[in-house]
């Protein structure tokens, strides 16, 4: 047990090892916090002092700059002065040089002005005189020329107001028309249009050789409207065409485009062997793409879309291209019939050797065939003579047992054979 007096009432208490452990913990741990709390409160100073520090330095330093530029500054303003007052001299100088030219030239100025204004006065009077002569004149011509123009006006107001009755019964005609009439009758009107059209253009004694009408061939799936062709006076195709005609209501809900019928048209312009395809189309009125004839060759080969005032012009236009390379297309074609001719000098020439070769391998198999019957035919007159020879072999042993016998031989080891000879012998 350790004895520990109180500081405040003196008092002298015992406690255990453990207790007193405790107390000097306390004490211990009392002391480090206020050691602690001592040695921030001085790092706390040296900090705000060191700060301080700092701050001085930096101000002084500042202050030194700012004492050097103002010296820099001032040196500059010096410098400054000093120049503007140069150039104040300079420039006073020159003012007035320029003030004296200037007044010379004002002088001058003022008597040019005056020659010049009377002279522009006295013209301006005999204008005047003219303007007024011409004024009247003027005014006579006008009021003829308006009576005229009046009477022409109401003239032709009349003409027109007569002119817009006229389309507006036109258009109300139109109007009720597209409104009776189908898709489908929309369709075959264009047609009708179409087949006047060339039927006009054929009276002119043109396109004698040339045939225009609908394409009635469905076999392949599809077919297009109508085909054109034209052949030349030796039977040479010249062009062909294969023709589409769309036409829509105003009024129609669903919208077509021209680009909806390229792929099929340039399908059916393949299937039919036609050289170009071409789109009659009423489809998107309002497009300028297709105002006249466009060339939509760049997605479809040969192809072309065209407002049906066109339809003749695009078939004129893509004829006299044909005709220009006729020379040439008569040229390949007789080229071709050569290249015919050749094909066929070879083809026969081929036959002729086919011919000759199948008779030489046939007599050659029958060749062969004799040769192996003779072959066969020599083994079995080998075989024949070795028979042949043998038989005479064997013949010879024959006659040469024959030569041998006698009835002695016949009769021997046989007693009664014997006795019948001996008998005939004795006889």
């Amino acid at each position: 047990m350790n004895e520990v007096v109180c500081p405040h009432c003196k008092k002298a208490f015992k406690v255990d090892e453990a207790g007193f452990a405790d107390l000097l913990k306390q004490v211990r741990d009392h002391e480090f916090e206020r050691e602690l709390l001592d040695r921030i409160e001085m790092m706390e100073k040296d900090k705000d002092n060191a700060v301080k520090l700092a701050e001085a330095n930096t101000k002084n330093e500042f202050q030194a700059k700012v004492s050097e530029k103002d010296a820099e500054l001032a040196e500059l303003k010096a410098q400054r002065d000093s120049l503007v007052n140069e150039l104040k001299a300079e420039k006073n100088a020159e003012i007035a040089r320029l003030q004296a030219k200037v007044e010379s030239a004002e002088t001058e100025k003022r008597l040019a002005v005056t020659q010049a204004v009377n002279k522009v006065e006295k013209e301006r009077d005999n204008l005047n005189n003219k303007l007024q002569t011409t004024e009247m004149e003027k005014r006579l011509a006008v009021t003829e020329a308006v009576d005229t123009i009046k009477e022409h006006y109401d003239e032709r107001v009349s003409i027109l107001e007569g002119d817009l009755k006229t389309a507006n019964s036109a258009v109300a005609l139109y109007k009720d028309m597209k409104t009776k009439l189908s898709t489908k009758m929309l369709g075959e009107t264009l047609e009708q249009h179409c087949e006047i059209a060339f039927e006009q253009l054929r009276s002119t004694g043109a396109f004698k050789n040339a045939k225009f009408g609908k394409d009635n061939d469905a076999s392949s799936g599809s077919k297009g409207d109508y085909i054109y062709r034209e052949l030349d006076d030796n039977g040479v195709e010249i062009i062909s065409i294969m023709f589409e005609m769309k036409n829509e209501a105003d009024t129609t809900a669903t919208k077509h485009k021209n680009r909806d019928f390229f792929k099929e048209l340039d399908k059916d312009r393949n299937e039919k062997k036609c050289e170009y395809a071409v789109l009659v189309s009423m489809l998107e009125a309002d497009s300028e793409l297709y105002s006249g004839i466009t060339d939509v060759s760049h997605e479809y080969l040969k192809t072309y879309v065209v407002r049906p005032q066109f339809f003749v012009p695009i078939i004129t236009l893509l004829r006299n291209a044909a005709f220009s390379s006729l020379q040439y297309k008569a040229e390949l074609a007789l080229v071709k019939n050569q290249e015919l001719d050749i094909t066929k000098f070879e083809d026969t020439v081929k036959g002729v050797a086919k011919y000759l070769e199948d008779n030489y391998v046939a007599a050659h198999n029958k060749f062969d065939g004799a040769i192996k019957s003779i072959d066969e035919a020599i083994k079995k007159l080998e075989k024949t003579k070795e028979f042949l020879l043998g038989s005479e072999k064997n013949l010879r042993l024959a006659s040469g047992k024959t030569d041998e016998l006698s009835v002695k031989r016949l009769t021997r080891g046989n007693p009664t054979m014997a006795a019948k000879f001996t008998a005939l012998n004795n006889d």
